[in-house]
């Protein structure tokens, strides 16, 4: 696994071979969850191509750490994109109307936003307890009750279900402590 500062400081560089060493790696598996989840080819080649542009943007205004490795942050990029995506189609469906569509740089700017706050969320996830962190991660994921107190060895569905609440209170009072929080409330 390469360090993330290598396709970071490639995309900064606009390194060509950095960046098809950024499409081999990367746009085959969010191509695959993109067509799992209601997409086209095309569908996966905007969101990738917005992803790459988000990241790109970012390392253009300020520096920023990636604290796993550069695809799992490029793909879970991809993922939120798409995801608001398929959110946006929905309300465009259930309103019944064609929206004005934002233009480039306010979804450029929203984009960068949500990957910001993701990161936040996911910094104080980190930050808790090992084992509030283990709950919260298996509880958002939608594992069931019963399922985390088995793996987790609770001796019933209503301790797993306390577990979460404390989990879920202490998660919130990190998050709120944070300066940064009301930064990105507000945006």
């Amino acid at each position: 696994m390469k360090d993330p500062n290598y396709f970071i400081t490639g995309l900064k560089n606009n390194n060509e071979k950095v960046i098809l060493e950024i499409y081999q790696k990367v746009f085959p598996n969010v191509k695959y969850f993109v067509l799992e989840n209601k997409g086209q080819h095309a569908d996966a080649e905007d969101v990738f191509q917005k992803a790459l542009l988000q990241i790109m943007a970012r390392v253009q205004v300020k520096s920023f750490q990636i604290n796993s490795s550069f695809e799992a942050y490029l793909f879970v990029a991809c993922k939120n994109l798409w995801r608001r995506e398929l959110n946006k189609r929905k309300r465009l469906v259930t309103n019944d109307a064609v929206k004005e569509q934002g233009s480039e740089e306010r979804e450029l700017a929203r984009s960068i936003l949500e990957q910001e706050r993701w990161e936040f969320f996911q910094e104080k996830l980190e930050a808790i307890s090992g084992n509030c962190k283990e709950v919260l991660k298996r509880f958002f994921n939608k594992m069931s009750y019963k399922q985390i107190a088995e793996e987790l060895d609770y001796n019933s569905e209503s301790v797993v279900r306390q577990r979460v609440f404390k989990c879920k209170n202490k998660l919130t009072e990190t998050i709120k402590k944070d300066l940064r929080f009301k930064e990105l409330k507000e945006l």
